[in-house]
This record gives C-alpha cells, sequence and structure tokens, in this order.
C-alpha cells in the first residue's frame, strides 16, 4: 500500500476505534441507574470505597493477565506525572459518589442533567483550555446551557448542585485524561491505585465500627464486589475513545447516557418532571441540537476530524 494511503487510514482507524470505544462506555453509564438502585440501605460513600477497592483489584488482575506490567512501571517510575492522574482520580471519585447520591436520593432526572450539560461543558474547556475553536453556533448552545441554570436557580431559589457537580466534575475528568500519556488500563489502574489507600482505611473503620455493609448478608456482599468489575469497564472504554478522540466529540457521544438516564428516571423510577425542569432540559435540548448541526457542518466542510 503507498505510504499516503497508509497514512489517510491510521487517523481513520483511531477515530472509528475511540467512536466505538465511547459507544460502549455511554451505553454502560446509562444504564447505572438500574444497577445502584439495588443498593437498598447502603450509604453512597461506603459504596464509592468498595467501587474503588474491586475496580483496583480487578484491574490488577486484568493487567497480570494481558501482561501489561511495563508501562505501570513507566509511569509509577516518574512521579511528576502523577500530578494530572491524581486529579483525574480525585474528580471522577467525587462524580461516582454525586451520582450514587443522586440515584439512592431519587433525583436521577437531576443526575440525567448534568450528564446533559457536559458536552457543553466539554466545548468551553476545550476552547479554554486545549485551545479548540468554537463555532458560533456552540457559543450559542453554551448560552443556552447558563440560562438553563439560571431559570432553576431563580426558580428553585437554589443551585441545582448535583447536576452543576457531575457535570463539571466530568467534564474537568475528561479533560484531564486527554492530557495523561498514559494508556487507558495503565491510567485507570494508577487513577485507582492513588485512592486505594483511603479507601482501605476507610473500610478498616467502618470495620471496626461494625457498620459495614460487606459481609453483611450475601446480597450486599455480592453488589459491592461486582461494583468494582462494572465500575472499570466502562472506564476502560472511556479512557480509549479520550486518548483518539477530540473532546467536543466525546461530549456529542456523551448524549446517549443522559437519554438512557432520562428515560429510566421517568419509566422506571417514576419521577416526575416539572414545567420548570422541563423548560431547563428544552434549553439544553436546543444547546446540544446547536452544537450537534455546528460540529456536522465542520465536519462538511472539512474541519479538522477526530484523531
Amino acid at each position: 500500500m503507498p505510504p499516503t494511503s497508509h497514512t489517510r487510514h491510521t487517523p481513520f482507524s483511531e477515530a472509528t476505534q475511540g467512536t466505538l470505544f465511547g459507544l460502549g462506555a455511554y451505553t454502560m453509564w446509562g444504564c447505572f441507574p438500574l444497577f445502584f438502585a439495588l443498593f437498598d440501605g447502603v450509604p453512597a460513600w461506603e459504596i464509592l470505597i468498595h467501587r474503588i477497592v474491586w475496580s483496583c483489584l480487578f484491574l490488577l488482575g486484568l493487567i497480570a493477565v494481558l501482561g501489561r506490567f511495563t508501562p505501570l512501571r513507566l509511569a509509577l517510575g516518574e512521579p511528576r506525572r502523577l500530578g494530572r492522574v491524581l486529579g483525574c482520580a480525585l474528580l471522577i471519585a467525587l462524580n461516582w459518589v454525586i451520582f450514587i447520591y443522586a440515584v439512592e436520593s431519587r433525583q436521577v432526572l437531576q443526575a440525567s442533567l448534568g450528564y446533559f450539560l457536559t458536552p457543553l461543558v466539554n466545548v468551553g474547556l476545550g476552547m479554554l483550555v486545549l485551545r479548540e475553536r468554537m463555532a458560533p453556533l456552540q457559543g450559542v448552545a453554551v448560552g443556552l446551557a447558563s440560562v438553563a441554570i439560571a431559570i432553576q436557580l431563580i426558580g428553585l431559589g437554589e443551585l441545582p448542585w448535583i447536576t452543576l457537580v457531575l457535570a463539571f466534575s466530568f467534564g474537568t475528568y475528561g479533560l484531564l485524561r486527554k492530557q495523561v500519556p498514559l494508556d487507558g488500563l495503565s491510567g485507570l489502574f494508577v487513577e485507582t491505585l492513588l485512592l486505594l489507600p483511603l479507601a482501605l482505611l476507610a473500610l478498616g473503620w467502618l470495620t471496626h465500627l461494625d457498620v459495614s455493609h460487606f459481609l453483611s448478608e450475601a446480597r450486599h456482599t455480592g453488589l459491592l464486589i461486582a461494583s468494582g468489575v462494572i465500575t472499570a469497564l466502562p472506564l476502560l472504554a472511556f479512557a480509549g475513545a479520550a486518548r483518539r478522540l477530540r473532546l467536543a466529540t466525546l461530549g456529542f457521544l456523551m448524549y446517549i447516557n443522559p437519554t438512557i438516564q432520562f428515560f429510566i428516571a421517568l419509566l422506571i423510577f417514576g419521577e416526575t418532571i416539572t414545567p420548570l425542569q422541563l423548560a431547563t432540559f428544552v434549553l439544553i435540548w436546543i444547546g446540544l441540537a446547536l452544537y450537534s448541526w455546528s460540529a456536522w457542518q465542520g465536519r462538511s466542510d472539512g474541519a479538522p476530524r477526530a484523531a
């Protein structure tokens, strides 16, 4: 094959792989409320502890099976790299615990709105930090999202903190993860490894106080262990997507996640949507439609594609 053909083929392959990874990650995340709703009576922070512990063990086993210790040794041998990885770890832990709380308190619509908002946060972060160009329609989309949050603030008399924390924590996580020079598996393992000491200390404290739900009954024990595997799988897929796609493209794929959660909240959990919430969703959806149209036009005009 001529060198020019090979050069053109590689970016397309990378973008295709990234898109498939992104589709898998966001579909799994969209179904998460169904899983975490099974944790009846287990506090969100205790679930977070076990997500960290069992994710770390699962990833270690996967690294051992695949023989991927070399990139791990290189990563841990360069402490200057670990600053951004620690930032990723703290942001994803914050996102996890707030999402679990939203599911347990039956505020999945607010969580869904947060993940609808995240793509527009990604656009803003991509422009401010990565110097990605923001098309005029994208600017309008971000403005509509700001208006939507202002409507909730004025109408409800309080800041929609679940929505904002989920949107900004995950948007910033995607930004930092894109800048971490580690492959998906190694980067994710190092993230959970950095959180592991705190998680083990917290687990020991719960056990000492005899308030841990682990081993209290088979159902809770099985769910807590499974949370590690279920946590790691979409994050592995997301890490693979983040390394191959532009931040804005990741935001485009993310519509899958909140859409699934939105319908789970309404059709399965029976949450009600108020006129004010509906107005907020509509503004966000209009913003996402404008953003999508702008991204599509950019591709049609020969704008730089995902790499």
